[in-house]
């Protein structure tokens, strides 16, 4: 039998040559990597505990559980060797310490909200490290400050805070599935970031583990990184464990609305006013405009639109005037507004229907 193109194959017997020493050496990287966890024992939890390798049977449901880009979620997306689902601070210490030790990359997952899949994909051999165990929420209202482990999300951050107090709050997104370490280390901006700036402008500490597996704070980290870590990705310089928020004065009722006009209705002349109107507005308004498709009728026909999405810290009369005297175009009225606490505040972005919070003054009328 004769090969025609010598070439080729010599190609595809080098890559063969090349792919097989390369899987080994990760075996045997992970095996050594995870009998290295072993020498950090933890008297309540053990390490092993926290485990899971492609042979355990709940690997790919731990592994899917918080990637939120599908995409990345298919068979033919790179895999980490195994997943350290750490429980307490020791179970990070460990990990780093290990995966460093034998070479493996270190991909550290808060909530998984990062749709470019970077705290669960690589092209080298890696381990997922997943705070999701780590999330407890100490929030102390007599210091107006919460502390925050990596693993909460938003919502669970605002439910913290709302189970405390109705006279604070915390400026950050408006997604409650994402984890708040990342988004604290993103920067996190949200409704409120025009009155009180970033989810990072109101920080005030943090604890994180280093490569070396010590535990700094704010004071034994030094300015230059605690400012690094809030902005700069979490990840860059390494695990943040934990964070305490200063929390913000909020009041006891807040508007919201949305407002959807197509293109039929003049919509574009409304985003140009918007783009000038917006930024001039008392910094107790957060106005958002949200392109978006929309059905015109029952046959399928579509047009854009865009949905004027509102957050004021005050009541509805107060925001109607306010709205009607500076972007009278966009024609907001009492009947769109919805007089609610700032933690049902929260859910309003993702389309909760509030009926039975419409404000008090249209009820009466």
């Amino acid at each position: 039998m004769k090969f025609r193109n010598p070439p080729v194959l010599l190609f595809i017997l080098s890559v063969l040559s090349l792919s097989i020493p390369w899987t080994t050496a990760g075996t045997v990287s992970i095996d050594r990597f995870l009998q290295c966890l072993t020498k950090y024992p933890h008297p309540a939890h053990t390490i092993q505990e926290s485990i899971y390798t492609p042979q355990n049977s709940s690997f790919q449901s731990v592994l899917v559980a918080h990637i939120n880009n599908r995409r990345y979620s298919t068979a033919a997306t790179p895999k980490p060797l195994a997943i350290i689902a750490a429980k307490n601070e020791s179970h990070v210490q460990a990990t780093v310490l290990c995966a460093k030790h034998h070479g493996l990359q270190i991909k550290i997952r808060s909530g998984g909200h990062d749709f470019e899949g970077l705290s669960y994909t690589s092209d080298v051999p890696f381990v997922i490290l997943d705070m999701f165990n780590i999330n407890s929420i100490d929030v102390n209202v007599a210091d107006e400050s919460a502390w925050v482990h990596s693993g909460a999300t938003l919502g669970e951050v605002y439910y913290a805070i709302a189970a405390k107090t109705n006279v604070y709050g915390f400026p950050a997104g408006i997604c409650p599935t994402v984890g708040a370490g990342g988004h604290f280390s993103g920067g996190g901006y949200g409704f409120m970031m025009r009155k009180y700036g970033l989810s990072v402008d109101n920080i005030v500490d943090a604890k994180l583990v280093t490569a070396n597996g010590r535990i700094l704070d704010r004071k034994s980290m030094g300015e230059d990184l605690f400012w690094a870590i809030r902005g700069g990705g979490g990840a860059s310089f390494g695990v943040i464990l934990s964070w305490k928020l200063k929390l913000v004065p909020v009041p006891p009722k807040v508007t919201v609305f949305n407002l959807t006009r197509t293109i039929e209705e003049g919509v574009t002349d409304l985003v140009y006013k918007w783009q000038t109107v917006a930024p001039k507005l008392p910094k107790e308004v957060f106005l958002r405009a949200q392109p978006q498709v929309k059905n015109i009728d029952t046959k399928g026909n579509k047009t854009v639109g865009v949905s004027f999405i509102g957050h004021f810290l005050g009541t509805s009369d107060k925001v109607v005037a306010l709205l009607n005297e500076s972007f009278p175009e966009l024609g907001l009225q009492r009947k769109d507004c919805y007089e609610v606490s700032w933690v049902e505040s929260t859910v309003f972005w993702l389309k909760v229907p509030l009926e039975p919070h419409r404000n008090s003054s249209q009820q009466a009328n």
